[in-house]
């Protein structure tokens, strides 16, 4: 869509806000990004492929050197990254929606919290929902193992590997992402979470490295998933059909997986990745049911009940606890040290994916529920499976608690081969196992697609040839990683690739929160002008006539004509005389009109150019709705009205002037405009302060269609 000066595109130069290539209406390949990535990746599979031995014992060394550097500083940056999660939600900064303040979301509520929960959980929740807990059961960090104490702790640690904290990294990439790209129509990448920092410099070199670094730690920690993945369905095919367990044998599951997962990344998100996530949700409940009934409801109730205060109580004390006095190294980091990483490497590729899925979702929203919904089915998930297998081991089974403890993929099955219908829950547990392990690889590979393409709109998505090229890249990277030293490689190699990306995120924090700040600026803004309107309003001449005239526009519902008659009798004049007035001042202002091509009527924009400041828009935009059955008179059943709803910088003001007068209306563009000067006011005190770097903040999305996707003018 043309903007109203001819260009094209979310920012208009003229007012000094952000133009760049990086946002045009082409798509194309970033090819610092993706030829970055691309051989970085290709090399380290070949390296690891020819020589297995010396990788693997380079991978052991950074291992042993980050988690005797930085294992402390891993705990601190988990535990920020909560904080300043929930510090936004609970904020003032909670209502910003991801997107203009019109915005709708895209999803229902059970498809968009299926996405959260499929794209941030693989087929290793399955892997260590028995293996953990028995593992910490029998070998706890601290203490005496086997004991009801430890007990307690096997499932609560675990539960801490896989709770809030995890979580919240990919809270805070999710809306850092989506408000910039949905807010401000800055691409949907990593880079433009930098960009109160950073500025232009997100579309020159230091943002082509943010990306690339981005698509590293994306890479392995989807390898991770789907080395863990192919090691667990190995011996679910043996245990079933007695397929033998082998490299062969988990090659070739790569290369199913990678199948499956280019053939659901290419449909899209609507129709594959929403459905495999809906379907993934309803069978792991199915198989969770079917073990609760056959342990005993009553005693894993019991036991979920139990797990859920102790979390709540142990979680502070836990949080922060790095063993200092005596730290169990191999403990930290075969489990905590390795989730941070994890999560950290994940963080970039599901934050990115939560917020393609989130627009239209206020912070508080979004924040509450990603750390909420997905945790709650963890919880019970992890809490079902791990005290059943503690069951198993605390009523004599011994040799299945060392099979858990030492081979984490015959735990799972050597759980369900404890109750009646091996056969079913075991078939089903490779199921939905394959579905997790596909949801995490095309997931994956759509967000490594975006983020080395260059997309005309955030909700665009990269061509399929590239999301084919990056499900294959993945597969070939665990393949390597699975020859070099299966699953301990993989872990190894998370815990060093987490650590670059880790301070990334910091500068992530730092960003949003400087972005966050001019968010109050407008509240100011309203509050400090809103006697001036009201006086207005209130010292009115024909006061008695105003209310009656009020009243009677509240009961009316026009239809075409007399929306076209009120642009034409009220609205078109009183935008150019304003427009007039402004000019006589010395103030440029300009009236343009332009029809969207789902409606009828023209939009009227009355736009002030101000400098390298941010510009003003005042629009007006003919809406038609269904007309509502309480109205004054017969409601056929296709009966339609128009509403005039006004638009301005940040998005739809959700109310209609429709049948204002000619004052009237010149005395809310008046009372809107100078709003917009007290902000700009209020903005630039805190220049001095650095808050934007370069003196130019990113446009906030302007007065476009309600299809986000659209160019704003």
């Amino acid at each position: 869509m043309a903007t109203n000066d001819g260009h094209h595109g979310p920012h208009d130069p003229h007012t000094g806000s952000l133009s760049t290539p990086d946002t045009t209406r082409e798509s194309g390949l970033k090819y610092s990004v993706f030829l970055g990535a691309a051989l970085l990746i290709v090399a380290l599979s070949l390296w690891a492929i020819i020589t297995p031995t010396g990788a693997s014992d380079a991978i052991g060394s950074a291992v042993y050197w980050i988690s005797r550097g930085f294992g402390w500083y891993y705990f601190l940056a988990a535990t920020l990254y909560l904080v300043f999660a929930l510090f936004v939600a609970f904020s003032r900064y909670g209502k910003v929606k991801l997107g203009p303040q019109h915005a709708t979301p895209d999803y229902g509520v059970f498809s968009w919290a299926a996405m959260l929960f499929a794209a941030g959980i693989g087929i290793d929740l399955m892997f260590f929902s028995v293996s953990g807990p028995v593992s910490h059961y029998l070998a706890p960090p601290e203490g005496t193992g086997e004991t009801v104490e430890a007990a307690r702790q096997a499932v609560v640690w675990t539960l801490f590997h896989y709770g809030i904290t995890g979580w919240a990294m990919y809270a805070l990439m999710g809306m850092a992402l989506g408000y910039f790209a949905f807010r401000y129509r800055l691409p949907l990448a990593i880079r433009s979470a930098l960009y109160p920092l950073i500025g232009r410099r997100i579309h020159g070199r230091s943002g082509d490295a943010v990306d690339l670094a981005a698509i590293i730690g994306t890479i392995f920690g989807i390898s991770v998933s789907l080395g863990i993945g192919v090691v667990q369905l190995n011996y679910g095919l043996r245990f079933m059909f007695g397929i033998p367990e082998g490299v062969a044998a988990q090659l070739a599951l790569v290369v199913l997986a990678v199948l499956m997962a280019t053939a659901s990344a290419v449909s899209g998100v609507d129709r594959g990745i929403r459905r495999l996530s809906q379907l993934n949700i309803l069978l792991a409940a199915v198989l969770m049911v079917y073990v609760l009934v056959l342990e005993g409801p009553i005693h894993l109730l019991n036991t979920l009940v139990l797990n859920i205060g102790d979390y709540i109580s142990r979680f502070p004390s836990m949080t922060l606890n790095t063993f200092a006095y005596d730290q169990p190294v191999d403990w930290l980091n075969d489990w905590t040290l390795f989730f941070w990483a994890w999560w950290i490497a994940w963080a970039p590729f599901v934050g990115l994916f939560l917020a393609r899925i989130s627009r239209g979702r206020t912070l508080r929203e979004f924040v509450a529920a990603t750390l909420i919904v997905p945790f709650l089915f963890t919880l019970t998930f992890l809490s079902v499976f791990g005290n059943s297998a503690i069951s198993v081991v605390r009523q004599g089974n011994a040799q299945f608690g060392e099979t858990a403890m030492n081979a984490p993929e015959q735990g799972f099955y050597g759980l369900l081969d404890q109750y009646p219908g091996v056969t079913f829950s075991a078939g089903l547990a490779t199921f939905v196992g394959l579905l997790l392990y596909v949801t995490s690889a095309d997931s994956g590979a759509l967000v490594m697609a975006n983020l080395s393409s260059r997309l005309p709109t955030p909700i665009t998505d990269a061509r399929p040839w590239l999301r084919i090229f990056w499900a294959i890249a993945t597969g070939l990277l665990t393949m390597a990683m699975l020859i070099v030293g299966g699953v301990d490689a993989l872990t190894s190699a998370t815990i060093i690739m987490g650590l670059p990306f880790s301070v990334v995120m910091f500068l992530i924090i730092w960003g949003l929160y400087r972005a966050l700040r001019v968010e109050r600026f407008r509240e100011e803004a309203l509050r400090t002008t809103l006697p001036s309107s009201l006086s207005v309003r209130t010292t009115a001449p024909g006061a008695a006539r105003t209310w009656r005239h009020r009243l009677a526009r509240t009961l009316s519902f026009p239809g075409r004509r007399a929306a076209l008659r009120f642009l034409d009798d009220v609205c078109r004049p009183a935008l150019h005389d304003v427009a007039r007035a402004l000019a006589d001042r010395g103030v440029e202002a300009t009236v343009s009109e332009e029809t969207e091509p789902e409606s009828a009527l023209p939009d009227l924009t009355l736009r002030v150019p101000l400098g390298t400041e941010q510009h003003f828009g005042y629009r007006i935009r003919p809406v038609e709705r269904p007309t509502p059955t309480f109205a004054m008179r017969s409601v056929a059943e296709h009966d339609r009205y128009y509403r005039m709803e006004v638009h301005l910088a940040e998005g739809g003001q959700d109310y209609d002037v429709m049948g204002y007068t000619r004052d009237q209306l010149i005395g809310d563009v008046l009372d809107q405009y100078e709003r917009h000067l007290e902000f700009l006011r209020l903005h630039r005190e805190t220049e001095a302060r650095h808050v934007f770097p370069d003196h130019t903040p990113p446009q906030p999305h302007e007065t476009a269609s309600e299809d986000e996707g659209e160019s704003p003018r």
